[in-house]
Order: C-alpha cells, then sequence, then structure tokens
C-alpha cells in the first residue's frame, strides 16, 4: 500500500502539471483581459469626471480614449509586457507563473490588491465550514436511512421515502435555495430565517451562546441548500448497494446459520454495501468548492464559491489560477484518500 501511495503521489506531479498548463491557455485566450477590465473603469471615470481622464493628463490618447503611456503601463503592471516594453507571450507568462509556484507565490490579486494566498485563505472558513458540515449531515442521514429502507424494501415506509425522495431530487438546488428563501426568509411569508449573511449586524454584542445560536439560525437554510443536491443520490445509493449484497451466498449462509436479521444486516452486509458509498468521499476535500458557488451566491456567503464569480468577471487570472490549483490538489488528495478507505472498509483490496 505505501508503494502505491508513493507512485499515487508521483503520479500528482505530470497530472497537476496538465490542468494549470490547460486551465492557464484557456482563461488567458479568453476575452476581456485584466487591462481591459482596468480601462473600462477608467473610461467611466473619465466620462463621469467631464473627461478630466484618469490618464493623468498624458498625451496620446488612442482610440481608447486613453494614452499608450497608461495602457503600456497596466500591460507591466499585469505582467503582459516584460520591463522593456515587449509583449510576454503566453507561454513565457506560465514558465513564469510556474516558477513562482515553487515558492508558492500565486502574485497578486488584481482587485483586491492582496496576495492571492491571504484573499482565498481569507474566504476559505465559510466555504469549509458548510461544505464539511453538509457532507457530514449528509452521510449521517442518508446511509442509516438507506439501510433501513434496504430493510424494509416494499413496504409503505420504503414507498413513501421514495416518492419524498424523488420528489426532492426533481428540484435543482438553485430553486430550492430560492424557495427556501423566499418562504421561510421573506418577510411576505414567514421570516423564520435570516436572508443571507453568516451572523447578524450586532454579533459582536451578544453573548456567548447567543452568538452560538446566531450562527445556527444563519446556517439552516444554505445547509438544506448544500444537502438537497445530494441526498436522494447517497440514500438511494445506500439502498440499493445493500439490496445487492444481502443477495449474495455468504449472506444467505449467514443466515441459513440461525444469524440473526440484525447481525446479517450490520455485521455481515453493511461493510460490504459501503464500498459503493466510499467512491463519493473522494470530493471531501474538494466539497468546500462543490455546490459553493449557488449557495454562497444566494444567501451572500463571503466564501470561495462568490471568490471565483467575482475573479471570473474582474478577469482576476491570479486568483483563478490559485483558485483551480488548490481545488486540483483537494481533489488529487481526495480521490487517494478514497483509495485508502477502500481498504480500510474492505481489506480484501490490494492495489499493489
Amino acid at each position: 500500500m505505501a508503494i502505491y501511495i508513493l507512485r499515487r503521489l508521483l503520479l500528482m506531479l505530470p497530472t497537476l502539471f496538465g490542468i494549470t498548463l490547460l486551465s492557464f491557455v484557456i482563461i488567458n485566450l479568453a476575452p476581456g483581459s485584466p487591462v481591459d477590465q482596468k480601462l473600462q473603469q477608467i473610461r467611466m471615470g473619465g466620462a463621469m469626471g467631464g473627461g478630466a481622464g484618469a490618464a493623468g493628463g498624458l498625451g496620446g490618447r488612442g482610440e481608447t480614449g486613453v494614452s499608450q503611456e497608461v495602457i503600456d503601463a497596466l500591460n507591466k503592471q499585469y505582467g503582459f509586457m516584460d520591463e522593456n516594453g515587449k509583449p510576454r507571450p503566453i507561454h513565457t507568462r506560465y514558465f513564469i507563473w510556474l516558477k513562482n509556484l515553487s515558492t508558492l507565490d500565486f502574485g497578486d490579486s488584481f482587485k483586491y490588491e492582496e496576495p492571492v494566498t491571504d484573499v482565498i485563505f481569507s474566504k476559505m472558513p465559510v466555504s469549509l465550514t458548510f461544505g464539511l458540515t453538509s457532507l457530514f449531515l449528509t452521510y449521517l442521514i442518508c446511509v442509516p436511512l438507506g439501510v433501513y429502507k434496504a430493510i424494509r424494501a416494499g413496504s409503505k415506509f420504503d414507498a413513501m421515502t421514495s416518492f419524498g425522495l424523488f420528489v426532492l431530487y426533481s428540484i435543482p438546488s438553485l430553486i430550492a435555495g430560492i424557495l427556501l428563501r423566499t418562504f421561510l426568509a421573506s418577510e411576505s411569508f414567514a421570516p423564520l430565517f435570516p436572508l443571507g449573511n453568516i451572523v447578524s449586524d450586532n454579533y459582536s454584542e451578544l453573548g456567548t451562546w447567543s452568538q452560538i445560536w446566531d450562527r445556527f439560525h444563519h446556517a439552516v437554510l444554505p445547509l438544506m441548500t448544500y444537502m438537497v443536491g445530494s441526498f436522494t443520490f447517497l440514500t438511494i445509493m445506500m439502498q440499493n448497494s445493500m439490496l445487492d449484497v444481502i443477495k449474495l451466498d455468504y449472506v444467505r449462509t449467514a443466515r441459513a446459520k440461525g444469524v440473526s436479521e440484525k447481525v446479517v444486516y450490520l455485521k455481515h452486509a453493511l461493510r460490504n454495501a459501503l464500498i459503493p458509498i466510499v467512491t463519493g468521499m473522494s470530493g471531501i476535500l474538494s466539497v468546500m468548492f462543490a455546490g459553493s458557488i449557488i449557495v454562497e451566491s444566494i444567501f451572500s456567503l463571503d466564501g470561495m464559491g462568490l471568490l471565483s464569480i467575482t475573479s471570473a468577471n474582474s478577469r482576476d487570472y491570479n486568483v483563478l489560477m490559485g483558485l483551480i490549483f488548490f481545488q486540483s490538489i483537494l481533489f488529487l488528495f481526495g480521490r487517494l484518500l478514497t483509495d485508502i478507505l477502500y481498504v480500510v472498509v474492505d481489506p480484501r483490496i490490494d492495489f499493489t
């Protein structure tokens, strides 16, 4: 197993190289560079200021309404030109980015004007908290429910819960979030929960228990939106996996020997039935990104999902590349963690 883990770790390097290279090319070939965004701001500022000019009085205004000196200065600032004023081709900029990566230097955010790592790490706790909590709650509820549905397969309980789960499955996360916000947080219906944000405005003035309650109160609707996407899938997968396992010969043999149904299900069948469920654990480390874009946008949560949208809209290349790099690392380690869990669940699995 140790050799397998070492081999997987070594294979991560070329995989990560391929992901970052492809992402860098796509992002840089997309229309609307950070320089274009900045020039647009300058032109809008100049128009609102009666043409006084964010160009700062520099001469030689071109068709863009901004002097060439300003455009060149922006290109140098954002790394599209070298110190001698010569354009840097895309492969040169990628290798500079790769070289800086060796020292974990992702550059500065064009929008926030701070180091990329500081920007990403400041948003990470929000996405991590909601992502891991929703993942934990989903498995905590869905695995026992799936097992119980398998035990009671064909009963009224199975039919009623299956109907409810498929109704839930038919509602996309985006629509679920909007409906929850409208009916449970809006003043027009039942304002039982806050409309958004992580805490109330007067959070710092509250006592310890009131702060805990305030955070819980704000987290209910986002967590429900997080979970709605995977709740039905995981429950039905657990039920089907359990039904497949209890048909196997070794389970029938255990029953023939007079082993109680409780022991048959929970001791003999459950362990093997968990193998397909472990597959979904590959996203346990990258869960802070998964689904967070929709949820954070609906509930105004200042996390990494919202940061992704903001960075894409403002063409903040450095932050986008930083997000892709961290997400790729987490996903690759998540896949490795899944393989280790396979062996934990079923020691017969041998990757060597």
